[in-house]
């Protein structure tokens, strides 16, 4: 019997790294049969050797350039993409250098010395 996701024993900060090889093993051998592809041609799609595919997928570690070659062979970038901390917005400083350059070239009001008036 195949395991689904749900049914992996320990999950999030409960696994280890071992559980965690496991799991995305399990995920690439799953995702390489439904694209009807052999461990030799998944190998030759992702430039890497084929004891390569066969670690990673039975869970005995794996190169991050392994990981990444496969999901790209695979097409799951967004997978990868998933692991990118959010792009921020602008930076606090950006946005310090921003309000100090409109300080600078804010028109300034000047004071003249006043006349006097009604002297004539």
């Amino acid at each position: 019997m195949e395991k689904t996701p749900s049914s992996y024993e320990p999950s999030g900060a409960q696994a280890t790294t071992t559980d965690w090889e496991r799991r995305l093993g399990t995920d690439m051998r799953r995702l390489r049969l439904r694209n009807r592809l052999t461990q030799t041609e998944l190998a030759e799609r992702a430039n890497v050797s084929g004891s390569a595919i066969k670690n990673l997928e039975g869970g005995k570690g794996s190169s991050l350039t392994t990981v990444v070659r496969v999901v790209r062979a695979l097409g799951r970038t967004d997978w990868l993409e998933s692991l990118l901390p959010p792009e921020p917005g602008i930076s606090p400083l950006e946005i310090l250098r921003q309000h100090r350059r409109a300080e600078t070239n804010a028109p300034q009001r000047v004071r003249h010395p006043s006349a006097k008036r009604g002297s004539s």
